[in-house]
Parts: structure tokens; sequence; C-alpha cells
């Protein structure tokens, strides 16, 4: 097959880009794989993918190069395809309208895979009929804003499949999104074998990583390791990552006194060798539409520690085996199993070894054959007709989604009139 992945931008650090470039690199030993960033701002990805993954861009935004776009005409109108409603929508454009309907229109690819909800949207719109579509959903459909889920149930309708990370969020996408002829399936990221040896269990170290941002809450694990620290002085804990909350976690650390304990390491690439330096792992977020970082740990050998928030985590950890799994926000609670494995070397070694062990599912050859398994059956099933015929179907009911989205904004738009006293706009509003 040929398949052809559409991204954000291909050149920073995310979970997104990580996970995209081990799935192409994954089927790349069978099929022929490209990835195709709608954004370039650097001359090197920092995740470079393999030599057999080809990577290309649409829009350049080097600003030392001559080929500079951000300043073209285009650039400046906003997009007609990108789903309003996505997070980025403020980065795209007629500009990027133009590129990526140019892209869509003229790939010879047989599969075509967006990565975020609103380049699934543009997938679904602008792509020539005969491709199988296929949309990815790195967050999740209950974390999205309402507007965004209104959107996207009126343009999904036309994609060929939707895959999610979690079993959790392809069921809310089957229970609350009608989607005929869409196949809704579950298949996590991947997270290839460490190039370093795992973890021996006896690191007097605790590691976290991610996105130093709210969602994350990296305050909750400091405060709970102070309570660590008053029975384990001669434990310590690193913390790798950037982000807007850094100052705020700093002074957090300043004022628990915890300066010979707790580190802010900053971001590091490749973070692999980091993790076997310590002996466990923690995650404590307000919720986690996967959680990479879980599986890398365990990939490592570590047992994680982690709130039971939505979504990932439960579905990665089975609590008491390869990690503990504690109430969501409950500082006590992840101190307590912090202190619980830090205590007991033997629970703390058997446990790793689980985790090791455990987190095998998640390698890439594991992975990618549970998606070529589903793109070799989509691609198997398209005929001319079908695709014609589901396309066809998917448009009818996008516009009969779109017709109850206009009247649930109508309806919202009255109920505010009403209760602020705008009697004359209410009235207005039910005409339309």
């Amino acid at each position: 097959m040929r398949i052809s992945f559409l991204i954000n931008s291909a050149y920073g650090i995310g979970g997104t880009i990580r996970t995209t470039f081990n799935l192409a690199e994954q089927l790349a030993q069978q099929h022929e794989v490209e990835v195709v960033s709608v954004f370039r701002n650097r001359d090197r990805p920092v995740l470079a993918p393999d030599g057999n993954v080809p990577l290309r861009h649409l829009v350049d935004l080097r600003t030392q190069e001559a080929t500079y776009e951000g300043d073209d005409p285009e650039h400046q109108l906003p997009s007609r395809y990108f789903a309003r409603h996505d997070g980025k929508y403020d980065r795209y454009s007629r500009l990027t309208d133009r590129r990526i309907g140019d892209y869509l229109a003229t790939t010879e690819a047989d599969v075509v895979i967006g990565t975020r909800p609103g380049l699934n949207t543009h997938i679904a719109r602008q792509t020539r009929r005969g491709p199988v579509l296929v949309g990815q959903e790195h967050l999740t459909f209950k974390t999205h804003p309402v507007r965004l889920r209104r959107e996207l149930r009126s343009v999904y309708p036309r994609l060929d499949a939707l895959v999610t990370v979690t079993e959790t969020d392809a069921r809310d996408y089957r229970d609350r999104l009608w989607l005929p002829g869409v196949r809704v399936e579950a298949v996590p990221n991947s997270v290839p074998e460490p190039a370093v040896e795992p973890a021996d269990g006896e690191g007097k170290w605790v590691v976290a990583a991610g996105r130093l941002t709210g969602m994350k809450r990296f305050d909750l694990l400091i405060r709970a390791f102070a309570i660590v620290v008053e029975q384990r002085p001669d434990w310590r804990l690193r913390i790798y990552g950037s982000g807007v909350e850094k100052a705020a976690l700093r002074e957090l650390i300043g004022e628990l006194g915890l300066y010979n304990n707790v580190f802010l390491m900053g971001p590091a690439s490749p973070l692999e060798p980091e993790w076997p330096k310590g002996s466990i792992a923690a995650v404590t977020s307000s919720f986690e539409p996967f959680g990479m970082t879980i599986v890398e740990a365990m990939r490592s050998g570590l047992p994680v520690v982690a709130t039971d928030c939505p979504h990932g985590p439960g579905e990665i950890i089975t609590s008491g085996v390869d990690g503990q799994l504690v109430p969501n926000g409950n500082v006590e609670a992840i101190a307590d199993a912090l202190l619980d494995l830090i205590n007991d070397d033997a629970k703390r070694t058997a446990m790793g070894r689980h985790a090791l062990e455990r987190s095998r599912r998640y390698d890439p050859a594991t992975i990618g054959e549970r998606y070529e398994q589903l793109l070799t059956e989509l691609v198997e099933g398209r005929t001319g007709l079908r695709t014609g015929a589901h396309r066809t179907r998917g448009a009818l009911v996008g516009k009969a989604y779109a017709a109850r989205n206009v009247a649930g904004v109508v309806k919202e738009g009255v109920g505010y009139a009403r209760k602020n006293g705008l009697k004359a706009v209410a009235r207005k509003a039910q005409t339309v």
C-alpha cells in the first residue's frame, strides 16, 4: 500500500509526532509511506524519521530562509476547511487550505491518515474520490469543546475509519456520534524498545516527564514528594520537560524546602536514557488521552505510580502488578503509593520486571500489525461504487448534523437572550 500521514508539524517535540514517526517507520518495512508536515519551522526535525520514510512540508515558516511564507497575503486570511474550534485554528489560513487541497487532490496514496481533528476535517472535505480516509484521535472526544464536537459530527461521516488510542474513547465516539459505515477502532500508540539497559531498581530516584502545564499536575507530585522526603530524605525526584508552569513549580519547590530533593531537569531529547537512572516513574496528570511516558517508563523496567485519570492510565497499568493507580488529584495517595514502593525493594523490583514484560504489547511491530490489518481490510473493501456511495451517504449525514448544529446554536442564543432580558434578540433569533 501507499500510505500518507498528514501532520500539523513534524519538526517539534510531542507525543503525536513521536507516535506518527514510530508507526510510519514500522509500516514502511512493507509499504510505501510518507509523512507530510503542513508547517516547517526549522531545518531538521528534532525526532528525525528513518531514512526510508520521506518527509516533506507544505508551508515554510523558517524565518531565516528566503523561502519564508509567513507573510504571504493568503496566510493572513482565515481557513475555510480546518475545524474552526480546533485549538490550532489560528495557525491555518487560505494558504494552508490551498496547499493541503493541492496535496490531497494529487496524492497517489491508497490511504491518507489525518493526525488531529482539524486535519481530519481537511481530508474528509478535500480528498479526491479513491483513497481510504482515516482520522486519528490523539486527544479524546470528551475533552474537545462542545462546538468542536459539533463540527466533527458533521464531517466525520465522510471518513472510512476513525482510530482512537484507548477503547474508552472509541466507545465515546461510537455512542455519541452517528457514523454509518465508519469503522471506529482503538489502537494504542507504539513505543520502541529502548536502546539502553533497563533499570536495576537500585537508584534512589523517582522520574517524571512531560510538558510543564496545568494538565500534567506536577504540583501534586511535588507536594506528594514533600511527604515522601519526611520519611525518606535519601530519595530524589527528577522532572523532565519545559512549559509555562516552570516558574510556578520552581517557586513551589522553594516554598517546600525541596531544593536538595526535587530537580527540574528541562527537556531531554532523547529521553529514553533518563528512565533507567530511576527506580520508579510517576504520572500525576488530571487527564491523559493515552500516556506515552507511562509506556516509555515501563519499557525501561520502571513501575509507574499514576493517577487513575481519564483515559490512558487505567488501560495501560494493572494496579498492583506493574504499577499503582491512585485516586485522581489525591496528594496523600500519591505519596503513600510512592513510599510503598520505596520502602519495599522486593515489590519494587518485581513490579519493574512485570512492567518490562507487559509493556512489550506496545512494541511498534505489534501495533504496526494491527494498523496493517485495519488498512488492508479498508483498502481491499474499497471499490469505486462503494467509495462513492459512502462519501455521498457521509455528506448527507453531515448535512443533517450541520442542520442540527445550527438549531443547537440558535437554541443556545435564544436561551442566552432570554436569560439576559434581550427579548427582541430572542424573538429575532427564533425566526432563523
